[in-house]
């Protein structure tokens, strides 16, 4: 059963339940994206699966005749998982006069980065330019216009105002979505759209398992996608193109509005086992002790209707 971080820190089991537990929960905090996402723990270093792709034929038959045959098609998908963390040396020197707390400072830093370093890579990663990383929702959504990838202009090659059309649009593109993802301007601008007589927008608020207010645009809970470790945007207004081939080049102040569904059957994380962080203890080179964050990782979008895109958005008031 896939659980977020968040659920999985509750039941941790074994001798280390507690620390595993407050890492987990350390790792969720970092981000909305990996606060939400479920994960899913597979065996091996890959998970292999058919997707659906084509439904097969059925219909009505007259009296003594037949059916016509059809089967269904599927696509083979096979999801690598990928090998994150890092590795973090604490001189001896500040443990030595500041005791063993200055340790576990560093290592609460060193899970955020990777919290925010892997929530951007969910949305923008690339195994072209990273081949050791995980393909994100961007690449995996490509730059052709279909049913799941939706331009919110009528030129590819143009970004405009948020439609609130075509963002109903993108809801509807998902089956049984959860979550909308978007960058903090956006949902701002939606904000401040459902108080502006004449273009409006349902957005309601509740509060996250941390107790942090949560916007809702028509009941489904806004996922921030903010920074990333280094402290960069990772949905800024600087998409070079969208969903069109066409509007691959030439543009550069654009964003793009994702919906998923984050569940067992939809949009899901992969992983072989918990992350692990382990103490190397002091290192032999240099008087320092060492801690090493490793996790075994990927993403992967069990059915065809589990995560649509919504691109071509500039920074400009939200219109109906």
């Amino acid at each position: 059963m896939a659980l977020t971080l968040v659920e999985a820190s509750k039941i941790a089991m074994g001798k280390d339940q507690v620390m595993l537990a407050t890492i987990m929960e350390l790792y969720a905090r970092g981000s909305d994206i990996t606060a939400n996402l479920p994960f899913d723990s597979i065996g091996g270093a890959a998970e292999v699966f058919l997707r659906e792709k084509l439904l097969p034929n059925v219909g009505f038959r007259k009296i003594n005749a037949g059916y016509t045959e059809g089967t269904g098609k599927t696509d083979r998908i096979t999801e690598n998982l990928a090998i994150a963390g890092g590795d973090l040396d604490v001189d001896k020197f500040l443990v030595d006069t500041g005791g063993d707390n200055q340790r576990s400072i560093q290592e609460a830093m060193k899970i955020k980065a990777l919290s925010l370093n892997i929530a951007k890579t969910v949305i923008k990663g690339s195994t072209i330019t990273t081949p050791e990383s995980f393909d994100g929702l961007q690449e995996r959504m490509g730059t052709t216009t279909s049913d799941t990838c939706i331009k919110n202009t009528a030129t590819a090659a143009t970004c405009g105002a948020l439609h609130l059309i075509r963002l109903d649009q993108l809801i509807d593109a998902v089956e049984d979505p959860t979550h909308l993802i978007m960058n903090k301007q956006m949902r701002r601008r939606l904000t401040v759209a459902a108080r502006t007589a004449g273009v409006g927008g349902y957005i309601t608020y509740d509060v996250d398992a941390f107790g942090r207010r949560v916007t809702k645009y028509n009941d489904l809970p806004i996922l921030i996608a903010d920074k990333d470790e280094t402290n960069s945007d990772i949905l800024p207004f600087e998409e070079l193109g969208g969903c069109s081939a066409a509007g691959a080049g030439g543009l550069g102040y654009c964003t793009s509005i994702y919906c998923v569904s984050m569940q067992e059957d939809g949009l899901v994380g992969l992983q072989n086992g918990p992350m692990d962080v382990r103490d190397l203890g002091e290192i032999e080179s240099k008087p320092v002790y060492r801690t090493r964050i490793e996790w075994y990782i990927t993403i992967s979008i069990r059915r065809p209707y589990a995560v649509a895109r919504l691109s071509n958005i500039s920074d400009l008031a939200v219109t109906p």
